[in-house]
Formats: C-alpha cells, sequence, structure tokens
C-alpha cells in the first residue's frame, strides 16, 4: 500500500514549553526524523519550572507535517509542547498541544490562529449537553482545550521573546 504525499507546501513552529534536559536529544532526533533534517534546538532554561528547559523551531514542509510531529513527540512523559500548522490551499491550520497530566489534543484553526469547531463536533456537543448551558459550557471548553490553554499559558509566556530558527523539509 502506498501513502500519497503532500507536495503542498506549509509551516508551523514546534514549541517545547519544558522537558528534563535528558530528553532533549531525544526530541532533537524525533523531530529530525520527521523533517528528514537535522534539528537542533538553542535549549533554555524554562523561567518557571526549575530544572527544566524550553526551546522552539520553525519548520516548513507538506501538509501534514505538524501531525507527524505531534505524533513524534506523543505520549512523553515530562515533556509539554505545543505544534502549529498553518492553513494552506485546500488545508486548515492545526494545533496539537501535549502536557504530562492531559495527554494530547488537536484543534483545528484560522487562519489568525483562533480554534474552530467542525459542525458535526458542535452537534454532537449540544446532544451530549442535553440542553444544559452548563454542560454544553463544558463540552465547548473541551473542544477547545480550555484545560490544554490553562496549563500551558504560564509555559507560554515564560518563552515570549525566545529566538525562532526556520527549518524547510526537502521533498
Amino acid at each position: 500500500m502506498s501513502v500519497a504525499v503532500s507536495h503542498v507546501a506549509t509551516r508551523g513552529v514546534v514549541f517545547v514549553h519544558s522537558t528534563p534536559t535528558a530528553l532533549c536529544p531525544h526530541v532533537e532526533w524525533a523531530l529530525d526524523a520527521v523533517l528528514d533534517s537535522p534539528v537542533r534546538l538553542e535549549w533554555t532554561n524554562q523561567p518557571i519550572a526549575p530544572g527544566l528547559v524550553r526551546g522552539e523551531v520553525s519548520w516548513s514542509g507538506p501538509q501534514g507535517t505538524g501531525a507527524r510531529l505531534a505524533s513524534a513527540l506523543r505520549g512523553w512523559e515530562h515533556l509539554r509542547y505545543e505544534i502549529t500548522e498553518d492553513p494552506s490551499p485546500g488545508a486548515d491550520g492545526s494545533r496539537w498541544s501535549h502536557t504530562p497530566s492531559l495527554g494530547i489534543h488537536h484543534t483545528w484553526t484560522s487562519a489568525n490562529g483562533d480554534g474552530m469547531v467542525a459542525e458535526d463536533r458542535l452537534r454532537s456537543a449540544l446532544a451530549a449537553s442535553g440542553g444544559n448551558p452548563e454542560a454544553f459550557r463544558g463540552e465547548m471548553a473541551e473542544l477547545l482545550g480550555t484545560a490544554w490553554d490553562q496549563e500551558l499559558e504560564p509555559f507560554r509566556c515564560a518563552g515570549d521573546g525566545a529566538t525562532v530558527r526556520w527549518l524547510h523539509r526537502v521533498s
């Protein structure tokens, strides 16, 4: 069985918000494998989590690269990260968020980065809430990844002003 490879280019960013230093080379190797290019992040101390480091790298590649990057890092304990993939012709943007306590969350994103919820997911949330407004708010919070945002926000702010390097995947 062959897998179709998209030739439509897109780009995004891998934000490693916190990781123990022992995982740094493993994170880089995982990114290397997906991007088919050497990846070296500039690791800096994570100010709100002593003993942990943070790093980020921008990437470019075919559509679906963000999902492959998220899969490569998925499930690693002690790793907080977000991966973005910008919208491109024929594809919405995406964001994958991961925390040790919550696991991974995916949301589609608009051109300005807002989370989007598909119609079928909205209908499902409405049905699951049984018309109860509080239950519907809870369903929407789950769909939008509110718990992930709340856990990651302090780590995001601690990384403001960090440098970003661009990596390009060779197709």
